[in-house]
């Protein structure tokens, strides 16, 4: 491709994050620590290149050749159509002591490494050039003046020869020489590789410089597997506005519709919030499971069950969920909390939301729990923010998302939320175990709702082998904002036995 329109990096995501992929025949330049990813960027970028039939060169003064083949190979790659200006212990710094005299050594080795590169690129007139690394040039060129020189002089004849070109550098170099390079680029990459207490290291990228064009900011996840980068851009829910949905999503339990004031509007958020055991998941399954039953895909994330947990739990109270799993309307993903990141997970749920999964769109997306989501992610420090934009694109999408969220404690005031998302949802359920007649039971009621009238009464909730049932409105109790409450009526309005 010569010309200044857009150049793929082989990377839809990252081209997705620039606005369309690189500007031609420009300068980039690649920063992070070693291990972070650059090299496998890099290759990703000239086997783009191989696919559009260009003539790439990969000029290495780090790794040698059959090392980047290897790397490649690990990938499923084949380096055949790439072409090498390989710069390793050649014979330009062979004995370099005896051989100058009148000039230090790496001032001829700089000339001499520049010359071949350019000779190089003379011979191929390639499209695409990546330098790895400018560490070694900045090494040869000893002081800072130098160094500048060198590379506004590459960059100059590379921009004469219609050529993109990536610089890699491993960030050895000082904060002045660091900017240095930034400044003569025309775009900055950092790619950061961070390591948690607990689980498998997690990746970033940040684009800080990019001339010419509107582009994503902030950080934007990646991980780095078989087949190169997976890049998950950060989501911006304003990107993904789309006309309003009035339906409602019935539970397929008329008692706890008419809590809910008809049922749950297309587009909302519905928050299922009270201590463990009292039937959370199991109501989100419901609400999954009916939606399903209308036609419609429910894509479940659980943090903190196995499938297997899932399906039996489903079986003991009558509901069909493998029969739904198998028409394909019905999807669980359990989440391994040690090896995701948050932009990751909002990657996944995104595919569900808009169908690029292999399935057809989910219009319900439950989450079960938001607990083993801050679990999975304790040093992330925006998640409550990284969680209302997720939350806002899926309501732009007129999708119905349920969160489950499970109390510390089982009764009283003790019972606390690992962090306050109630403002975050569109509705809140609140569950709550009550005594009754020398039993405990089960309350359910909805606390908040945001799009419309919703009954304010407090309904009993039972699940047994026959399903989930909830009871007629109940009145006499007492002490129900303690956390603890007590039902003071008779036998009669309770579910029976």
């Amino acid at each position: 491709m010569r010309s200044d329109t857009n150049v793929g990096t082989g990377i839809a995501e990252l081209d997705d994050v620039l606005g369309g992929g690189l500007i031609g025949k420009r300068v980039y330049l690649i920063q992070g620590a070693p291990g972070c990813g650059k090299t496998t960027l890099a290759l990703q970028f000239l086997l783009e290149g191989v696919r559009n039939g260009e003539t790439v060169l990969y000029v290495t003064l780090a790794e040698s050749q059959d090392e980047l083949k290897a790397n490649a190979a690990s990938h499923g790659w084949s380096l055949d159509h790439v072409h090498f200006c390989e710069l390793i212990a050649n014979e330009l710094d062979q004995g370099s002591d005896q051989k100058y005299t009148m000039f230090h050594p790496a001032e001829v080795e700089l000339d001499e490494t520049t010359k071949t590169v350019i000779a190089h690129i003379e011979k191929l007139n390639p499209s695409r050039v990546v330098i790895d690394s400018m560490a070694e040039i900045k090494l040869l060129s000893q002081n800072t003046l130098r160094y500048r020189r060198e590379v506004l002089a590459l960059k100059t004849f590379f921009q004469g020869r219609n050529c993109t070109t990536l610089f890699l550098d491993d960030k050895t170099a000082s904060d002045e020489e660091d900017r240095q390079l930034q400044s003569i680029a025309h775009g900055v990459f950092n790619l950061e590789q961070l390591a948690p207490e607990y689980g498998a290291e997690r990746r970033r990228l940040r684009v800080t410089k990019f001339r010419g064009r509107k582009y994503r900011g902030g950080y934007h996840d990646f991980a780095i597997s078989r087949g190169g980068l997976s890049i998950f851009p950060r989501l911006v829910a304003g990107e993904h506005v789309r006309g309003q949905d009035v339906r409602q999503l019935s539970s397929g339990l008329p008692e706890l519709d008419k809590l809910l004031g008809g049922g749950i509007e297309l587009g909302t958020s519905l928050l299922l919030l009270g201590p463990a055991g009292a039937g959370k998941s199991s109501l989100g399954l419901q609400l999954a499971l009916n939606a399903a039953l209308g036609g419609e895909r429910a894509a479940i994330f659980t943090f903190d069950e196995r499938l297997e947990t899932i399906r039996q739990r489903a079986s003991g109270i009558g509901q069909q969920l493998d029969v739904q799993i198998d028409k394909g309307l019905v999807s669980i993903q359990t989440v391994d909390p040690a090896e995701l990141s948050p932009g990751q997970f909002a990657h996944i749920v995104r595919a569900a939301a808009e169908g690029r999964d292999g399935q057809s769109p989910a219009r319900v997306v439950m989450i079960d729990s938001l607990n083993g989501y801050l679990n999975a992610m304790p040093e992330e420090k925006f998640l409550t923010a990284q969680l209302h934009e997720l939350l806002t694109y899926l309501g732009h999408l007129n999708v119905v998302t349920i969160l489950v969220v499970a109390q510390h404690g089982l009764l009283g005031n003790a019972m606390q939320a690992p962090l306050d998302t109630s403002y975050l949802a569109d509705g809140v359920i609140l569950f709550r175990y009550f005594e009754a007649h020398g039993e405990v039971r089960q309350t359910i009621a909805v606390v908040k709702k945001r799009t419309g009238h919703h009954e304010r009464s407090i309904r009993e909730f039972k699940m047994d082998k026959n399903g989930i049932r909830v009871g007629a409105p109940l009145k006499d109790f007492q002490g129900v904002l303690t956390g603890t409450p007590i039902y003071r009526g008779g036998t009669s309005d309770l579910i029976a036995k």
